[in-house]
């Protein structure tokens, strides 16, 4: 099945683009969600035609996202988390932690756009990565102290 992506899709392609998909997918998964269309030559004549609005829209988009990216980089999040004697650190820093703090800088992000391997499990400045497209992204600081009693 031939589809045109609306939206980029990873591992898939890039908005605009014709791929060939299979049946389940496309019709079960993918047009559900509005993410695709078929790709009949009337919609690929519309999608042509649409292409310089599109274009100036996902242009504004990106430069919207370059300045959430530059503010983002900005930040400094801090965590105070306690630690036992031996140093062990009770509890983590996890997405949703992450995702608290931005929202209090009024940064507004999707958990699947932050890039965590796994929680922060120590003490430690660290830098984490968020994607807000495949080609925009940022590194937020992340301080982790110990707690005091």
């Amino acid at each position: 099945m031939k589809v045109i992506l609306k939206k980029d899709i990873s591992n898939l392609g890039k908005t605009g683009e014709i791929k060939t998909v299979r049946d389940g997918y496309g019709r079960n998964f993918l047009m559900p969600r509005g993410l695709v269309e078929a790709a009949t030559p009337g919609a690929m004549k519309a999608w042509k035609n649409s292409e310089s609005k599109r274009t100036k829209r996902v242009a504004a988009e990106n430069s919207g996202l370059q300045e959430l990216a530059k503010k983002i980089s900005a930040v400094t999040l801090s965590f105070s988390r306690p630690v036992s004697e031996e140093g062990a650190m009770f509890g983590s820093v996890a997405k949703s932690d992450i995702i608290k703090n931005l929202a209090a800088a009024d940064i507004e992000v999707h958990k699947d756009m932050i890039k965590l391997p796994a929680s922060i499990k120590a003490v430690g400045v660290f830098e984490v990565e968020v994607a807000l497209k495949p080609e925009i992204t940022a590194k937020v600081k992340i301080t982790v102290t110990a707690q005091t009693k």
